[in-house]
């Protein structure tokens, strides 16, 4: 019985840690382009905050894609605020046909 629990406890400890990873790199379909967003880049960026930095307060843990008006808020007013490469005008930075 002890042996099955701290197996149990093993592999829990192991499926969250690889869940918490996340994917290396989010492709978001947009109308002007695939968007990719480095994850893991910014997870290691914004460590010392851990997942909070972005979630839930700007991103739900599984969205699927938030939006134009959502992702372009978000993710200048971040860049700014932290001194990151500066979103501009020029759309195909991101979107890439």
């Amino acid at each position: 019985m002890k042996k099955t629990a701290i197996t149990l406890i093993a592999l829990f400890a192991f499926a969250a840690s690889a869940f918490a990873a996340g994917k290396e790199v989010i492709v978001f379909n947009a109308s002007m382009g695939k968007v990719s967003f480095p994850h893991k880049k910014h997870q290691e960026l914004l460590k010392a905050e851990g997942c909070k930095a972005c979630h839930p307060a700007l991103f739900p843990m599984k969205e699927d894609n938030p939006g134009k008006d959502k992702a372009h808020k978000a993710c200048g007013d971040c860049h700014a605020k932290n001194n990151g490469p500066k979103t501009t005008k020029d759309c195909m930075k991101c979107h890439k046909k």
